[in-house]
């Protein structure tokens, strides 16, 4: 799931504003009681992070893995490293927002021995602060397990591994092979296509794409692959970077253009919460669904699951194709405040394999393992095409709210709100200013 992570004052690239809201938040947590201990102010000796990993002992693991499904999952892969490593593991569960949303304060308050988080620059950014201990001596151990990619984005800004992943998950369109098959209607691959299949949908009287944004995060990825698609991955790079200011015409093209198809998206959609947008997919109210695949996947009952399916958005411009996705990592980092560091890389030594994964795997029915050699032990039709298409891709980005600094994620999820409100001209216009004013401040 992408992050949308709170900051402090004590962190670069953070306003007060963040701070503020991450502080309010942290007041209303009695139901966490996990990420309250971990909010606590005592303090722990950072002597210990040198030491290398060992069996045995005890460990407690903070997760944002609290829907039934991956959790128990996640209790399964706990439970196979206990078993190869003889460490207890203790499961400190949150909800994925409050989770996230407190992620900094934990990290700088008491934090478990481990959590679970997203690769890339939201691993580094924290790495970047001493938050994380590093990982070189696991990765001694784990690396020939992962490819070049894989470990690339375990990787600081200062070369250091701070991060053990376990899977990754396509952003694609989503439809029932059901409706398609009853209405004749032939999967899209260019953008003209695509809106003529909505246009379509809406003359049979389906909604033609399930939409919901009232978490905030779910429009980014809309924005992010019209981006790639209209401008490419080193452009969306570089826009995250604020290389390219907010007011570039490539960005007003991607707002143009989303435009277009946003009148066939399901109305309301800063009201309504993705999951609902889901469930309307998978009642056939709605033809199609832009969305995570272990968000839409995992949302099916088990006896619909067969007939949903997928196809990569189409494309729009033919020098980029379809080469790009987000295709967002999830997996594992070390506190640097951890009390017992050396059993958690133990841990994560034993999570790191092939094996590790096969066994969260057994029980996940969306995401696909990044380990070399890994036996699939169940993977279906989604997972299987899944592989096959994040394989075809020249470049994976993480999410905007992974690729960019939180703040910056932050003042657009709010602005593209505005834009799904009001995706005029004039509102658009207004939008790239304010992006850009707000981008100058964040990256001062």
């Amino acid at each position: 799931m992408p992050d949308l992570s709170g900051s402090t004052d004590s962190l670069p690239h953070v306003s007060r504003r963040t701070a503020l809201k991450v502080l309010g938040g942290a007041a209303g947590l009695a139901a966490a009681p996990g990420v309250l201990a971990a909010c606590s102010s005592s303090k722990t000796k950072s002597s210990s992070q040198t030491q290398s990993a060992t069996t045995g002992g005890s460990i407690t693991f903070g997760s944002n893995y609290s829907d039934a499904a991956p959790k128990a999952a996640f209790a399964a892969l706990c439970q196979s490293a206990t078993a190869k490593t003889g460490t207890k593991i203790a499961i400190n569960t949150t909800d994925h927002n409050t989770f996230q949303n407190n992620i900094s304060n934990y990290l700088q308050g008491t934090p478990d021995d481990l959590a679970t988080w997203f690769a890339g620059y939201r691993m580094q950014f924290f790495a970047a602060q001493n938050l994380l201990t590093p990982l070189d001596d696991v990765w001694a151990k784990i690396g020939a397990n992962f490819n070049d990619a894989a470990r690339n984005l375990s990787k600081g800004l200062d070369g250091h591994y701070y991060f053990v992943p376990l899977y990754n998950y396509p952003w694609v369109v989503f439809y029932n092979k059901s409706v398609f098959a009853s209405k004749g209607y032939t999967v899209p691959t260019t953008w003209d296509a695509f809106v003529s299949l909505a246009k379509q949908m809406q003359k049979d009287g389906m909604v033609p794409l399930a939409f919901a944004d009232k978490d905030g995060w779910p429009a980014l990825g809309t924005f992010d692959i019209i981006n790639m698609r209209v401008n490419g991955y080193d452009y969306h790079i570089k826009l995250m970077k604020h290389e390219i200011p907010w007011t570039d015409k490539g960005v007003t093209a991607v707002f143009n253009q989303w435009a277009e198809i946003l009148p066939y998206a399901q109305k309301g959609a800063t009201g309504r919460i993705w999951q609902d947008a889901a469930k309307a997919l998978e009642n056939k109210q709605a033809g199609m669904m832009f969305q995570g695949s272990n968000q839409v996947a995992a949302n099916y009952a088990a006896a619909n699951l067969a007939d949903l399916d997928f196809f990569v958005y189409p494309v729009i411009n033919e020098q980029f194709g379809t080469d790009f996705m987000d295709a967002p990592t999830d997996g594992f980092m070390l506190p640097k405040k951890a009390k017992n560091p050396s059993p958690a890389k133990g841990v994560l030594e034993a999570i790191g394999t092939a094996e590790a994964e096969s066994t969260y795997l057994k029980t996940d029915q969306w995401d696909v393992g990044l380990a070399n050699g890994l036996v699939a032990p169940s993977y279906n039709a989604i997972q299987k095409k899944a592989v096959a298409e994040i394989g075809k891709c020249k470049s994976v980005a993480q999410f905007m709210d992974r690729d960019t600094v939180p703040d910056m994620a932050t003042a657009m999820i709010k602005l593209i709100q505005g834009f799904i409100d009001d995706p005029s001209s004039s509102s658009i216009s207004s939008i790239q200013k304010s992006a850009e004013d707000q981008a100058k401040t964040i990256f001062s």
